[in-house]
């Protein structure tokens, strides 16, 4: 597993907002696409979260996280509730309504150009053909938020990528996702906790 920022060795910004990508729908739970939306639920479970707010077209759910030096904060966790390929537009709707720069946004998605159950920091950079991600930059008018990248492969033989990253994990595809999502939810905490330092 890496942890390491991909292609920078800049720190992030304080982070302040910690959004997911996914689609909504109940037949979307088990899909290598909903690796944002797992990573976030991961993430509000270890916080003890009770309770979500539908605002800005999203779900939403504070969490207090402590930096390096003992400092306590709080981040919004958040799950657009649009499709994936409209992601940007509640994103950005929340990052106005909270004065929150793209800099202190971190999006988790998934990553077909990264091997399955490896985990990455990327700072800022290109979007790689990720319909969530180009939503966002449109929206938000820039590229500058940090980002966790899920690995999940490359489609096996010729399936199509939409098929792949579409189709329901079971069994053993399904536990490897769940241990890949406690990683990459460790290494979210991890940028949180670094990102308070600034």
């Amino acid at each position: 597993m890496s942890a390491k920022p991909s292609g920078t060795t800049a720190k992030p910004a304080t982070i302040r907002i910690v959004c997911g990508l996914g689609n909504p729908d109940a037949e979307y739970a088990h899909t290598r696409h909903n690796a944002g939306f797992a990573v976030i639920d991961a993430l509000a479970a270890r916080h003890a979260v009770r309770y979500w707010k539908s605002e800005a077209g999203a779900q939403v759910a504070p969490i207090t996280v402590a930096g390096a030096d003992g400092e306590r904060r709080e981040v919004l966790l958040a799950k657009p509730m649009s499709y994936m390929n409209t992601s940007g537009g509640p994103l950005s709707k929340l990052a106005r309504a909270h004065h929150v720069r793209p800099a202190e946004i971190l999006v988790v998605h998934d990553e077909v150009d990264l091997a399955a159950g490896e985990v990455r920091v990327k700072l800022g950079g290109g979007l790689n053909a990720h319909n969530g991600l180009r939503s966002i930059a449109d929206k938000l008018g820039s590229r500058d938020f940090a980002r966790v990248q899920f690995g999940i492969g490359r489609p096996p033989g010729r399936m199509a990528v939409a098929d792949y990253v579409l189709r329901e994990l079971k069994g053993n595809f399904l536990a490897d996702f769940e241990l890949t999502v406690e990683r990459a939810a460790d290494l979210v905490e991890r940028v949180l906790a670094e990102s308070a330092r600034a």
